[in-house]
């Protein structure tokens, strides 16, 4: 599907735990000026007020009437029936309410909700990193597609999606792409996410430089790991290889069931130059069996597209020719197995208002 050229509206929110921000897409582009409104995260009358009253604020805003409702609630949810049961960021949705059939009777259209990090590899999916993947290997006359891949989000937290045959993936009980809550490779007593985050980079610093006492920002650290900036380079660049091991094997766990391509995003996305390589290297690497016996990590090899070397390496398919066993016939056949990894491509909103957006377009 197209995002681009489908004329159908589309009504998104961004649901945050101080603001929510409504707005509209109309072929995959925000087509009225963002409607924002405090979320009243503590008080679920207010807050469900609000929402009614943003989005009746952007359907006056509208040329024309809007097919659907569709965005991203922090969960645990019952995505496909609506219900909210939010104890995190939005506590005044805690104990379960049904927030998409209330806007659905409000405003007498469809309504899809789903997690932000579903959205965010639902986006990049239709309109990001696979279509480019799909267009650079058809370009070179190469036949093999790619239909799956693995979002993550990297920021305050760990996020993920997943997408199938070009499908989102919710799973049976709206919890699929849950990798947060993956085991930590370097403390097995933790989640992933205390490796792969905002503060996993801010404690590996603080925890390994010389005299540093506050928390700095993922930013000053990246500086200071590219010597920009004073300060412990190698506690900083240690910072972020540590993350990228932890990363790695949570990819690696995931990637081994799910055989697609992987793409990341996220605040953190943009220090892919620090923590990507060693990602890389971690999935390249080695697992061990008994008597010492080792085993590549995964079955497939990872390529970095953010890498000029590795990326024209993906791409530089060489078939071979082979017989059809009692026949005269040949076929053409690659049989090396390759994963592509490489940064958002579209952005981390962006990409999840577009899918957002495209999910409500397939499914009305």
């Amino acid at each position: 599907m197209d995002v681009f050229s489908d004329r159908r509206i589309v009504m998104t929110l961004d649901a945050g735990g101080t603001n929510f921000v409504f707005s509209a897409l109309q072929g995959g582009e925000e087509i009225v000026e963002p409607v924002t409104s405090p979320a009243f995260s503590d008080n679920l009358t207010k807050s469900l007020e609000a929402i009614i009253d943003g989005f009746k604020q952007v359907r006056k805003l509208l040329s024309r009437d809007p097919k659907a409702i569709s965005f991203a609630f922090p969960g645990p949810a019952d995505y496909p029936a609506g219900i909210i049961d939010n104890v995190g960021n939005l506590p005044a949705y805690s104990g379960g309410v049904a927030l998409g059939p209330m806007l659905e009777k409000e405003f007498g259209i469809p309504v899809f909700i789903n997690n932000d990090g579903d959205l965010f590899a639902y986006g990049e999916a239709m309109a990001g990193l696979l279509p480019e993947i799909n267009g650079e290997l058809s370009s070179r006359g190469i036949p093999k597609r790619y239909n799956n891949l693995l979002g993550v989000t990297i920021g305050t937290g760990f996020g993920g999606g997943i997408v199938i045959n070009n499908k989102l993936m919710q799973g049976d009980n709206s919890a699929a792409g849950e990798i947060w809550i993956s085991r930590n490779f370097k403390d097995t007593n933790l989640i992933a996410e205390e490796g792969v985050s905002i503060r996993a980079i801010q404690k590996a610093y603080k925890r390994n430089s010389q005299g540093t006492k506050e928390l700095l920002t993922p930013k000053d650290i990246y500086e200071i790991a590219k010597g920009n900036k004073p300060g412990d380079q190698d506690a900083a660049i240690y910072a972020f290889e540590r993350m990228g091991s932890v990363l790695g094997e949570a990819l690696a766990n995931a990637i081994t069931l799910i055989d697609g391509a992987i793409v990341v995003g996220g605040g953190i996305s943009g220090a892919y130059d620090l923590f990507l390589p060693k990602v890389v290297e971690h999935l390249n690497g080695k697992i061990y069996g008994e008597n010492e016996k080792s085993f590549s990590r995964l079955v497939s090899r990872v390529y970095n597209l953010e890498d000029s070397q590795s990326g024209q390496a993906f791409y530089d398919f060489k078939p071979r020719e082979i017989s059809v066993p009692f026949s005269n016939n040949s076929l053409s056949y690659v049989s090396d197995k390759r994963v592509p990894v490489g940064i958002s491509r579209l952005g981390t909103n962006q990409a999840t208002a577009l899918g957002a957006y495209a999910f409500a377009l397939n499914n009305i």
